[in-house]
Order: structure tokens, then sequence, then C-alpha cells
């Protein structure tokens, strides 16, 4: 722990001449200026400059939400004495985002004057030496108050952050409390340390009670045939099928890479959720008997002694695990991948799982669909744009997605929607690995991987004129297909079973009813029986199915998906779906899925989507939803 003074006079020395008297810091803070020096940080920014925006924001708060969920009790408690000292409490995201800011109101209301705010970014980087930043970048809990701070930003602010790490020491977030620098207390930097252990004495409590309930929901495997184990998320084994306790009498508390050379291959992985939050709590491995090796043979394991993370069931069936194969395969390298598939397979869940996967699974994950951004906003969203740039541009400018996705994948969703004009400035920045956002002239080094995917055939597009030849073949360095539903009608039951058991359904399903899902042809993809099991859990809230129910279901969708156009009379009203653009079935299909992800809650689907309220509901109504 480390706090001093500095005044305004030894700033400014360092500033204009690079000048420091040793004497006159602490030697944490000293090092965090120099650090701040080389990365070329602005200290005279005045505000916080990189903010997510409302779906970002939902998304990074829902990845930590078992950080944010354990230092509610230990704030609340220290709620009143926040406020009455003229302070407020944040909670901070190992990648520097403000996740959760409270506190005095007045105090509030001056942070948000410098961007202090829910979703901004508060790293050494961002905005110089501060208590957050500093603390992420070493480790330890910091004090740092005025004009210690490297950026002017902060100079009215006295701020004591702390890390919080886990059982295992991976570090989870930062606590931090701030007040003007006028109002600064000595008791500060202990307040946040006391906090900091709290939040982790309370994160063990509720790792313990997931492994307790992780080993009660594993009760229905232990006596199975199939050699299977459940795992916590360090991969530790908590519980083990029969036939692998025959082999490995001890596989309780071994690592999963440990089974490997007993004779066990790791076919396919399935996440485990909690019935409490809901948030996953372990993982379901599903293995296979190899021929037991020779003694002098050595071991290879097709996953490098690793399993692989997929988020959602993987199935058995031949033409998902063909998939599954290159996944892993690419995931190993740096190559941009090809996505071809039909709407609804889950293209953007195989993009995730390569970026988990890879070298680069700590950076971030940035998703666009190409699709469904106007043509004249294409630019901007992409590369980004300066202050001032064109009217309407926000003050501090806004960094495109292609500099968001430094250090990690950059997803482009429906790559065939993106207009001639941006192929050319797309196909540029490939090629060059540099972006310059629109009204800037400084360009910006990447380092990202490209992912693409598209329901439509590129080589067809190319034949046609509208997409350009060198482009797609910068693209389609590794492709993949992501197989149809009807392709991989077997692995129906898995798939149902994990979407109920990831919303806490607990829906019975005798094997008729599985056998009339399987009959069905499912043109929407997984995404279209994820939607037909919501609309089934509606109509039996009791939890019994019958395949009556099922036949009612899918007779009514197969008579909306395939009703001749010449059987219609003139006074009836057509699908609306069949008379959708291309871009607004997009729209549709982007809005069921924010309603799915948010339980039916319209304004948090909205925001998910970063759209308002009235033009979500207006489009409600336009596509019959």
């Amino acid at each position: 722990m480390f706090g001093t003074t500095c005044y305004m006079n030894t700033w400014k020395r360092f500033v204009n001449e690079g000048i420091l008297e040793s004497s006159r810091l602490n030697k944490r803070i000293m090092e965090s200026w120099y650090r701040c020096k080389q990365e070329d940080v602005n200290p005279y920014l005045s505000q916080g400059q990189h903010i997510l925006t409302n779906g970002e924001l939902i998304a990074q708060k829902e990845k930590n939400s078992l950080f944010l969920n354990a230092a509610l009790s230990p704030l609340e408690k220290m709620k009143e004495v926040i406020e009455e000292s003229k302070m407020m409490a944040l909670l901070v995201d190992p990648e520097g985002y403000v996740l959760s800011l409270t506190g005095n109101k007045g105090v509030l209301h001056d942070a948000r004057k410098i961007n202090f705010v829910e979703g901004v970014r508060w790293t050494e980087q961002e905005v110089g030496t501060n208590a957050i930043g500093t603390a992420l970048q070493t480790g330890e809990a910091v004090m740092i108050s005025g004009t210690e701070h490297y950026s002017v930003a902060s100079h009215h602010w006295s701020c004591s952050a702390a890390p919080i790490y886990s059982d295992d020491r991976k570090l989870l977030g930062i606590i931090d409390v701030s007040c003007p620098v006028n109002s600064t207390h000595p008791f500060m930097l202990g307040m946040v340390a006391s906090l900091a252990h709290s939040i982790e004495r309370e994160l063990s409590v509720r790792a313990h009670k997931h492994k307790m309930e992780l080993i009660h929901k594993c009760i229905d495997f232990i006596e199975i045939n199939q050699p299977l184990i459940i795992c916590d998320d360090q991969k530790t084994v908590v519980a083990s099928s029969k036939s692998v306790r025959q082999r490995i009498p001890n596989v309780v508390g071994m690592r999963v890479n440990e089974l490997l050379p007993y004779g066990f291959r790791v076919e396919t992985e399935s996440p485990v959720f909690s019935e409490n939050h809901k948030n996953v709590i372990g993982t379901c491995l599903h293995l296979s008997e190899e021929m037991l090796r020779k003694p002098d043979e050595p071991f290879v394991s097709a996953f490098s002694s690793k399993s692989f993370y997929f988020e959602g069931e993987t199935g058995t069936s031949q033409a998902f695990q063909r998939t599954l194969h290159d996944m892993k395969r690419v995931a190993l390298t740096d190559a941009s991948v090809y996505i071809l598939g039909e709407t609804g397979t889950g293209k953007e869940l195989v993009a995730k799982a390569i970026h988990e996967n890879s070298s680069r699974k700590d950076g971030p994950f940035i998703a666009l669909n190409c699709g469904a951004i106007p043509k004249e906003l294409m630019e901007s969203e992409l590369f980004g744009y300066v202050e001032g740039a064109f009217t309407g541009a926000k003050r501090q400018g806004y960094k495109g997605k292609f500099e968001q996705a430094n250090n990690g994948t950059l997803f482009l969703d429906e790559i065939g929607e993106i207009p001639p004009s941006m192929q050319v400035a797309l196909l540029r920045v490939l090629q060059e690995r540099k972006v310059t956002p629109v009204g800037g002239i400084k360009e910006i080094s990447l380092n990202i991987r490209i992912i693409t995917a598209t329901h439509r055939d590129l080589l067809q597009l190319v034949h046609e004129g509208t997409f350009r030849e060198d482009l797609y073949y910068r693209l389609h360095v590794y492709p993949m297909y992501v197989p149809s539903l009807r392709d991989r009608k077997e692995d129906i039951p898995r798939l149902v079973r994990y979407f109920c058991q990831k919303n806490n359904w607990t829906i019975k399903w005798p094997d008729e009813c599985f056998d009339r899902l399987m009959q069905y042809e499912w043109p929407g993809n997984i995404r279209e029986l994820f939607n037909v099991l919501e609309r089934l859990q509606i109509v039996s809230p009791n939890g019994s199915i019958t395949p009556l129910q099922i036949s009612d279901l899918l007779p009514e969708l197969n008579t909306r998906l395939r009703w001749p156009a010449s059987s219609i009379s003139d006074g009836e009203q057509t699908e609306p779906s069949t008379q959708l653009t291309l871009r607004e079935k997009i729209q549709k299909d982007l809005m069921m899925e924010a309603l799915q992800k948010t339980k039916g809650n319209v304004t948090m689907a909205a925001k998910l989507l970063d759209i308002p309220r009235s033009t979500f509901y207006k489009r409600l109504q336009k596509f019959n939803l």
C-alpha cells in the first residue's frame, strides 16, 4: 500500500520538461508517471474518453456478475458512511471498466463532469496515473490524491483502490472509494482494503456453495455407464460416472488434463448452470475411451492437454463434431476465419468459442452485424471518428470497432452485406493493419484477428460483381461450415435439455415429444427451436409437455412458413415476414435474440440493442412479435 503528497510545480516540471526528483514522489506513483509518459497519455485530458454503449455495459456487467453480486452486501453495509463522508464507491472489472458507481449525490454529480460514470474505462492508458488504473497495473492497494494524478481530469479528486482476487489469485476486479480532494479522509485506504477483504471472503463462501450445488446436481450422473466427469470452473473434477471411477479410483480432485494419460479423451463440453442465479458453475465433460497406449509410447492429446470451452451444447452429431474439430484446430492459430451457415445456426457462438480458446482470450471480442448498420454509418462504426468530424459527432470522438477490438478479435457478421465503397477501405485495413478515424490524420496500429460470417455464398457474389475478389481471398483463409439443425437432428434432445437447464425450467420431456420435434425441418434452426421451447414453457407452466401440445404448435409453424402464395385470398393479410427486406429480417432476428436474452423485458432488450424503447415498440408491432 502506498500514498504520498505531490505539489503542482512537481507535476508541471515533469509534464513540460520530463524532469522528476525521486524524493518528491512515492516510487510507485513515479513509476506510473513514467509509464504514462512512455504511453503518450495526454496530461491535459479533462474527461474520460472511452465509454461503453448501454448494450456493451450490460454485456460487461453480465460477464462480471459473480464479482458484482458478491460485492453488493459489503457495500450496502458501508452505504451510510460513504454517503455521509461525501464519497462514492466504484466497482471496476479487470479491463478497467466502471461497472457500478454509488454514493453521495453531490459527489456523483461532480464526477459526471469528467465522465467518471458507469461504463467509462479508467486505466492508466486511458486517463493516466489514478488509483483504479495503477492498482490494476501493480496489483496493490493504492491511494492517489490531487496532483499525484497524471491527467488534470483527476486533479480535484482523492481516490483509493484495492484489487480483489479469487481463491486461486485470479484478479476479479477493483474496489475504489473516491471523493473531492478537499474532503480527503485518512481512513480511505484502510476502508477499501477492508472492503476488498470482505468481498473476497464473500466470493470464497459463494465458490464453496457453488461447489456444493455442483456436487448435488451431479448425483444423477454417478451411476451411468457413459464416461463423463463434472468439474468446477478451475477444471478440477468434483464427480464422475462409474466407468471413470473404475479406471481411476482417486479421480475426484484431479485436474482434467491429468485424466488423459489413463486412456480417456475429451469429446464435448456442456456448461452446468446454477438454479439460483443461472450463472455457469461448472462443466460436464463427455469422454471417449481410447486404446490404452504402450508404456513407451508418447501421449498426444488432440486438445494439447487443454480442454476446449464452448458456451453452448455441442451435441454428438457428426455434422457438428466436424465443425467443432475445425474450431479446435483454428483456435490455436491467428488465421482469419470465414464462417458459412444459415441464419440461426449459432455462427457468433462459434466465433466466440474460437476467440475464447485462442491466445487472444484475454483481449476483447467485438461483434458487429454488418447488415444491421445503415450504409451511411458503416464507416464511422468501423473506423471511429475524432471530435468534430461531422455534425452530431460526440465531443470526445468515438473508437470504432477495429480499435475496440485491438489485441483481441473482431467478428463481422453478415459480411456479404457490406457496401462496395466500404469493401475497399476494409481491404486496406486488413493489408496494412492500421486504421485512421474519420476526420483524423493519425494512424492507429492494430493487432486483431478477423472472423467473418455470412449465410450467403460470397463466391457467387464475387462472380456477380458485388463483392471484391481480392477481399474475398483476404477473408477466406480458413473456411468453416456450421450445419443447419436439420443436418444435426440427433442433437435436438441435448439442445432442449441445455436450454431448459440454462433457464431453470423443470420440464418433463417424454420420448414421443422428442420424436415430434425431430420430424420438423426447422428452417429457423437453433434460434427457432429455442423460440418454440419458450412458447412451450408459456403454454405449460406446470412443466408437463405432451406430444399433442407439440403437434398443435409445430403444424401452425409449418403452415405459416410453407403457406402457398396462390392459396391466400385477396382479403387475407400475408405473413409480415414474407414482405420484409433483408435489413428488416436481420433487425427482427436481433430483436428476437435480445428479447430471449432479457427474458422478454422490452426495456432491457432495447438497451441491449442500443435503440430507443419507442423504436423497439414500433418494430415489435411492425414485425408482429
